[in-house]
């Protein structure tokens, strides 16, 4: 039997589902949560996208930030805590996701800024040859914040590098002027 309040039910529930933003978003059949919590933070997500190379689908890439921003600049001079996910779609070796890091941060950043950040770049490539191997549906977690970043493979802590000069830095990999891939830039960004 219908009644009027089972009538109710069934139309806020349509009201709440048509709401945008109330339900994840999807990327190349992967969702994607609209927040994460970080510590004592609550992140949205500022935008979410695919990288490729070559045609091949090698990650979804989700970032998340404290308040929502379209420019590069906003987010990585932020204090505010950032996250970066990459949920794989493909298996890559630790020296692939080594080599693919250490070209993003030279590609972005000068050579004097470089040489500044030589000691934490090769701790960040440590913690990526830790990781070994990322199999297709591992999700990597970079964590950024005023100390510098965190890595995570699959919720398990992986390894610290201290700096948030380093942390402006990492984050130029997927948000500088030579990204590692423009249209995940533009998606990051909510283009």
């Amino acid at each position: 039997m219908i009644t009027s309040t089972s009538i109710r039910k069934a139309a806020l529930i349509a009201a709440l589902l048509a709401v945008p933003g109330l339900h994840a978003a999807e990327v190349a059949g992967v969702k994607v949560a609209d927040t994460v919590r970080v510590g004592s933070s609550d992140l949205v997500l500022n935008g979410a996208g695919l990288r490729s190379k070559f045609f091949i689908k090698v990650y979804v890439g989700a970032l998340y930030v404290g308040q929502k921003a379209t420019t590069s600049a906003a987010i990585y001079d932020s204090p505010q805590p950032r996250r970066m996910v990459m949920r794989m779609m493909r298996e890559l070796d630790s020296d692939a996701l080594n080599s693919a890091l250490d070209d993003g941060l030279k590609n972005n950043n000068t050579p004097t800024e470089m040489a500044g950040l030589k000691t934490q770049a090769d701790q960040l490539g440590a913690i990526m040859k830790g990781i070994g191997k990322a199999r297709e549906g591992d999700t990597i977690t970079i964590d950024f914040s005023a100390d510098g970043v965190a890595v995570s493979q699959n919720g398990e802590a992986r390894g610290k590098v201290a700096g948030a000069g380093f942390a402006k830095a990492l984050l130029k990999v997927w948000l500088g002027d030579e990204p590692v891939d423009a249209s995940l830039k533009k998606a990051l960004l909510g283009s």
